[in-house]
């Protein structure tokens, strides 16, 4: 049985554990709402942004002529994993969630005799993936110093991305990242960005004409690269909300725990401290009788 020393040492020390997580639970909560309302503002120019890059896509179709950026190189043999996570622990599963899911891509891309490649942002994820797949890596884009996420921070990866690319790298490039639903929900993703996609959901009505001038190729020809940069930029938002709603979450669910070993450990002491007494008390009686 512990001594009453050592209950106290252990209250206290859970007690100042519980100051901490309720400390990072409330400053988690004011950057959710920053981070949520960015996302959320995001998402309809994202949505209406792949709303029209879908029609030019479907006018180009597969054409030759059309962009290698939206045809492809014709092969899939060398995939490059963007897996997108925080700089930070302490946010439950949301970082490691994101790295299993690309890593059963990649295991899944290996069996099929595929070469994968991986270009982590925020080191959780790299520190994960580094310790099966270290061989895979290609880079790393460290936003330690980036306090608030900005479209220049997307541009720099996709330029990155899209200059590998040129340089015939890859074919194929997969994003993974946190899709924000709510305090309790961040479900990873998997997106395709090169060569780029679109859901056919984000069209417009195939009813309605559009006249394009220049022609479509070299609206996409320029339009593409900042596609990429849209995607992955709407992605940061998305995984930025994310981190704080997992890491409130972890937080309020570490504070309840604290106060609960608090009051069980409180009970482990009185209970000690009731037996000392009542041991005392045996041993005055008892001399007192013997006298």
């Amino acid at each position: 049985m512990p001594s009453l020393k050592d209950l106290k040492t252990r209250i206290s020390s859970v007690k100042s554990t519980r100051k901490i997580t309720k400390a990072m639970q409330m400053v988690a909560a004011a950057k959710l709402r920053r981070a949520q309302e960015a996302a959320e503002n995001a998402r309809p120019y994202a949505r209406q942004f792949n709303a029209v890059m879908g029609q030019l896509a479907a006018s180009v179709g597969q054409n030759e002529g059309g962009p290698r950026l939206l045809t492809g190189t014709g092969q899939d043999q060398t995939y490059l994993l963007v897996v997108m996570t925080a700089e930070k622990g302490l946010c439950g599963g949301f970082n490691t969630n994101i790295a299993k899911l690309a890593a059963t891509r990649i295991r899944s891309l290996q069996s099929e005799g595929k070469t994968v490649k991986i270009l982590t942002v925020g080191k959780k994820g790299r520190d994960v993936l580094r310790r099966s797949y270290s061989d895979l890596m290609v880079g790393h884009v460290d936003l330690t110093q980036v306090k608030r996420i900005g479209y220049g921070d997307a541009q720099g990866i996709a330029q990155d991305v899209l200059k590998r690319f040129d340089e015939g790298e890859f074919d194929v490039a997969l994003m993974y990242y946190g899709e924000f639903e709510n305090t309790m929900t961040q479900t990873p993703r998997e997106q395709q960005i090169v060569p780029a996609s679109f859901d056919k959901g984000d069209a417009p009505d195939k009813g309605e004409v559009y006249d394009y001038e220049p022609g479509e190729a070299e609206i996409l020809t320029e339009l593409l690269p900042r596609g990429v940069s849209t995607q992955v930029f709407a992605a940061l938002l998305e995984n930025a909300a994310s981190e704080q709603g997992a890491r409130m979450t972890a937080m309020d669910n570490a504070t309840r725990n604290a106060d609960d070993m608090v009051e069980d450990l409180n009970r482990e002491y009185n209970r000690t401290r009731q037996a000392v007494i009542t041991n005392e008390l045996i041993e005055i009686i008892s001399g007192a009788e013997a006298l």
